[in-house]
C-alpha cells in the first residue's frame, strides 16, 4: 500500500507529515544545483548555508515565490530529494495532500500538482493552507460558530472565517515575512547605500524587528558591502529605524486580518469577539505582531501552540479520513 503523505510547500520551508510518524521532514525550501549540468549538489538547510556564497557555477535557488512555483523542473527536483529523504521510491508512490496558498491562480495550482507528479507522487490532492491550519489548530470548524485563523508565512498572508464545516469569508494577499526582509533590505540600501544579504536581512529581523513601538531600544551590527565601491561596510541599526522601514508589509498584512475580520456576519462577529482570532506561521513570530493585531482589530489574539507545523499538521490529521475531507480539498486536473 502506497503511503499517506502531508505536504506543507512553503516558501520559505517544506515540512512532510507521514501517517502514523508525524513530520518527518522540515527544512528550508532552497536547493543547490551545478548550472551547467543540473546536477543537485544539496537541498534544505545545506542548500539554505549557501545562499550568498556560491561560486558563479553553482545557483542556490529558493523555486518559490510568494507561495507559487516560479522554477518547475528546479520544484519537481527538490521535491524529488524530498521524497527520498522519507524513503519513497519509484516502487513506492504515496498518495500525497499538499497545502499551497489560497491565493494561487488555476494555472499556479496545475503546477504544484503536476510538479508532486513529476517528482513520484501517486495521487495528488490539494488543500489550502488555512483550512489546513484551522484544522491544525483543533479549531470547532464544523460546529456552528465564528472560527477566524490567520497564517503568515514567507510568502503569503491568509485570513480564514469557517463556521458549520465550510468557508465564510478568505482574504489573501502575496505578502508574508520575506517582504519584511525585502523593506530591511531596501531601508539599509537606500538609506546607508550598503547592500545585505538574504541572511543577514532575517537576522535583522528576529533581533530587533519589532511590530509596535515601545519598550527598551535595541539595536545591533551587521556587516554588508557599499554599491558604490564594492567594500565591506559595517553598520549599526536600531529597533526603532527597523520597525518604521517594515510598516508598508505590516500594514498589508493587518489589511488581510481587517477586511477578513469586516466580512463576519453579525452572529460570527459575536463569536469572533469573545473567542478571538488564531495566529499561526512562521512571520507570525515577530515580536509583538500578536499585539498589533490586538489593538487594530479589537479582537483578542491567541498564538497556536506550534505556529511552524501547524499547516502540515492539520493537513496530516486528514490523511486519517479523506473522503470525510473532500469538501475542504480542491478537485482540479493536473494536465497529464
Amino acid at each position: 500500500m502506497a503511503r499517506l503523505l502531508a505536504i506543507d510547500l512553503g516558501t520559505a520551508n517544506t515540512l512532510v507529515y507521514a501517517e502514523g510518524q508525524g513530520v518527518v521532514f522540515r527544512e528550508h525550501s532552497v536547493i543547490a544545483v551545478q548550472e551547467e549540468t543540473g546536477e543537485v549538489l544539496a537541498m534544505g538547510t545545506d542548500a539554505w548555508r549557501m545562499v550568498g556564497r556560491t561560486p558563479s557555477h553553482i545557483k542556490a535557488i529558493r523555486p518559490l515565490r510568494h507561495g507559487a512555483i516560479t522554477d518547475f523542473d528546479i520544484t519537481a527536483r527538490m521535491l524529488r530529494s524530498i521524497f527520498q529523504k522519507v524513503g519513497v521510491s519509484r516502487f513506492n508512490r504515496p498518495k500525497v495532500v499538499i497545502c499551497i496558498p489560497s491565493a494561487l491562480t488555476l494555472v499556479e495550482i496545475r503546477a504544484v500538482k503536476l510538479a508532486a507528479r513529476r517528482a513520484g507522487a501517486g495521487t495528488v490532492l490539494l488543500m489550502e493552507q488555512p483550512m489546513a491550519a484551522a484544522l491544525g489548530a483543533n479549531l470547532p470548524i464544523d460546529q456552528p460558530v465564528g472560527n477566524l485563523i490567520v497564517d503568515i508565512g514567507g510568502g503569503t498572508t491568509e485570513a480564514l472565517l469557517a463556521s458549520t464545516g465550510g468557508v465564510v469569508a478568505i482574504e489573501a494577499e502575496r505578502i508574508g515575512s520575506f517582504s519584511i526582509d525585502d523593506a530591511i533590505h531596501r531601508h539599509v540600501r537606500e538609506t546607508y547605500g550598503v547592500a545585505l544579504g538574504d541572511q543577514t536581512a532575517e537576522k535583522i529581523k528576529i533581533t530587533i524587528g519589532r511590530a509596535l513601538l515601545g519598550g527598551p531600544e535595541a539595536s545591533m551590527e551587521v556587516r554588508g558591502r557599499r554599491t558604490a565601491v564594492s567594500m565591506p561596510q559595517v553598520l549599526r541599526l536600531s529597533s526603532t529605524e527597523i520597525h518604521e522601514a517594515i510598516q508598508s508589509p505590516l500594514s498589508a498584512i493587518m489589511n488581510v486580518v481587517m477586511n477578513c475580520v469586516s466580512k463576519a456576519p453579525p452572529e460570527l462577529a459575536r463569536d469572533i469577539a469573545g473567542r478571538g482570532l488564531y495566529l499561526t506561521g512562521g512571520g507570525s513570530l515577530l515580536p509583538e505582531l500578536n499585539q498589533r493585531i490586538a489593538n487594530e482589530s479589537g479582537v483578542p489574539v491567541h498564538m497556536v501552540e506550534n505556529p511552524l507545523e501547524c499547516v502540515v499538521q492539520g493537513a496530516g490529521r486528514s490523511l486519517t479520513s479523506l473522503d470525510l475531507m473532500r469538501g475542504m480539498l480542491i478537485d482540479i486536473e493536473d494536465g497529464e
